[in-house]
């Protein structure tokens, strides 16, 4: 009992540092002024107090309502400097294949022992990677990957009869994104370690892709609100009319 106890005053003495912590990063930040992109991911930089590589992420409130079909924001992006993580992808295909996958640097391949592993709660990847051929048995564990957002979308590039050129893409920096409930899209775009060129190159793809991405049915401001944040850090408002340029 005294040991649990002593744990949780410790616990406790960790948190209260790191809300002072985030408190004194916060007092670097003007409420009151939006930034731009360049200015932000600066300041991100300097008041970030954590001891581990944050991932920069970028928050941005579009105009649309996900409920109906022809709001629907969702896409792909390559990220120029990379993601900084390791992507652990597994390759659901015929046993024919499974070598050519594993050579392309897929960490799983297989067809029927990955399902199995799926159905048995057994899910160690972070994309998931399908060939036509199988969605047949893929769509058997839909229930368990969708809402993980790890099912196979052809519009993704993740359901494809070239899965070595799918492979290198997930692998080299691919982000999917996709809008929530609330209209909002969530990305993160690199390390904070990156240089802040590339950082940029990052953020701009990103933004690009999902000003592109913009629906058929969205009216009105269609770009309403963007933030950067660092994983631990506090949010920066940006301007949004400093990215007019980008597309």
């Amino acid at each position: 009992m005294k040991a649990s106890e002593e744990e949780k005053k410790k616990k406790d003495k960790e948190s209260r540092k790191g809300a002072k912590k985030l408190r004194a990063a916060r007092e670097q930040i003007n409420q009151q002024v939006f930034y731009d992109l360049e200015k932000a991911v600066e300041v991100l930089r300097s008041c970030s107090y954590v001891k581990f590589d944050e991932t920069l992420e970028i928050v941005m409130k579009l105009g649309v309502d996900p409920r109906h079909s022809d709001q629907m924001v969702r896409g792909v992006v390559a990220l120029p400097a990379g993601t900084g993580k390791t992507v652990r992808v597994a390759v659901i295909c015929r046993d024919d294949k499974v070598a050519d996958a594993l050579a392309a640097g897929a960490d799983f391949a297989g067809s029927v022992e990955i399902i199995e592993e799926i159905k048995s709660g057994k899910i160690n990847f972070d994309t998931c990677i399908a060939t036509p051929d199988m969605m047949g048995v893929v769509g058997g564990v839909a229930k368990i990957l969708g809402p993980k957002g790890l099912m196979p979308n052809p519009k993704l590039g993740t359901v494809t009869t070239d899965i070595v050129t799918a492979i290198k893409n997930v692998k080299s920096g691919q982000v999917e994104f996709r809008v929530e409930k609330a209209g909002i899209i969530h990305a993160g775009v690199g390390k904070l370690s990156f240089l802040a060129q590339d950082l940029l190159k990052n953020l701009h793809a990103v933004i690009s892709a999902v000003i592109k991405a913009k629906p058929t049915g969205a009216k009105g401001t269609y770009l309403k609100a963007m933030y950067l944040s660092s994983t631990m850090g506090p949010s920066i408002k940006i301007d949004t009319a400093t990215i007019s340029q980008i597309v």
